[in-house]
């Protein structure tokens, strides 16, 4: 097993990212999504994908990415979580890329390394590997996450005698919006209406989706460790200046055992995650294991995390001027995506060969 402990690359990408997000994705920008969901959010993902060049993170150098791994990404994710950014980068620079570079479509990555396009896979944000099923071409497909933004449209068809993965640009579909719990991540139904192009059938097609959701899953995790670890630190900072019966909550020895309670939760998930994202850098065959793991525990210590927080916070996170509903909202939404802690747990048990 390699050295999950963050590298002085990683550290340095953390820092960076860090303080793109602040610059340019403050949390007021973000509540603002909830009164005027048209509102501009290009700010965030221009910081990241042209400034910083992260589109084309997981993009080899031959295409103009970074050729870099799971782990700079899951570091990206981190970061994105603490910030609640609403930008497309699982979406489109993890899950969609991931998926277009398995099936070998060179004709998009370069345009995708370059920050020049957004792009998506049309699955329900539900679906996880080896638990989805292709649409029928005209037909709805939803709810989509990161569809509304997205140029190019990843989409698994099932064909006369074969699945076919086929891209279509944004003049080929019609996309409507619905409404989301979490609005910087908003949700969509999409509709083909072109023949788009093909870019894969057969079993390939369906190990590029498979591949794409696996990576998905496994840095899914690193994005709800950030916001754990975020809620966290901005609770304990909080209990310490909230003064009570003249003396700090923080003092008061229930406020202790929860905080606790929940650091050594964090602090699980946080390594939970990074193993799940090393063993998939690496190829390891661990790496289901890994990512099950990690979405079965991480999902379930986000929400926690977040519900501590606007708790201890007295309630002032449910206010509309409070960022702690933002940390909520994404942390519930991310409990749903991807498949659910139960049925992760399920795939857990199947690999680790768990009677039922």
């Amino acid at each position: 097993m390699s050295d999950l402990l963050y590298s002085d690359v990683e550290l340095s990408l953390r820092d960076s990212v860090r303080a793109a997000l602040k610059r340019r994705a403050p949390q007021e920008a973000t509540a603002r999504l909830y009164d005027d969901p048209s509102a501009d959010r290009s700010a965030a993902w221009d910081a990241l994908a042209r400034d910083l060049g992260l589109a084309g993170l997981l993009i080899s150098e031959d295409h103009g990415g970074a050729g870099a791994s799971a782990r700079e990404a899951a570091v990206v994710l981190e970061e994105i979580g603490r910030a609640v950014a609403p930008v497309p980068f699982l979406t489109s620079a993890v899950i969609a890329t991931t998926a277009l570079a398995v099936a070998g479509d060179e004709t998009v990555l370069s345009r995708l390394a370059a920050g020049e396009v957004t792009a998506v896979l049309v699955l329900p944000w539900s679906a996880r590997a080896g638990a989805w099923q292709a649409g029928e071409p005209g037909a709805d497909i939803g709810p989509v996450a990161g569809a509304l933004d997205a140029d190019l449209f990843v989409v698994p068809v099932a064909g006369d005698d074969e699945l076919e993965l086929r891209v279509y640009s944004r003049d080929e579909v019609e996309t409507t919006a619905l409404t989301s719990l979490d609005m910087s991540r908003q949700l969509a139904t999409v509709r083909t209406k072109g023949d788009g192009r093909l870019v894969l059938g057969g079993t390939s097609a369906v190990q590029a989706v498979d591949e794409a959701l696996s990576t998905g899953q496994a840095l899914l995790a690193s994005e709800q460790y950030g916001i754990a670890s975020c809620c966290l630190e901005a609770t304990v900072d909080y209990v310490k200046t909230r003064i009570q019966f003249a003396r700090p909550i923080g003092s008061f020895q229930a406020i202790k055992h929860r905080l606790a309670d929940l650091f050594l939760q964090v602090t699980q998930a946080g390594a939970v995650a990074r193993y799940a994202a090393d063993t998939r850098a690496r190829g390891d065959e661990d790496a289901a294991t890994a990512q099950a793991l990690a979405q079965a525990y991480c999902s379930d210590v986000a929400v926690h995390a977040a519900e501590e927080a606007l708790q201890l916070h007295g309630g002032i996170g449910m206010t509309w001027e409070h960022p702690v509903h933002l940390y909520l909202k994404r942390a519930k939404a991310d409990q749903l995506a991807l498949g659910t802690p139960a049925v992760h747990r399920a795939d857990l048990a199947d690999l680790v060969d768990l009677p039922a």
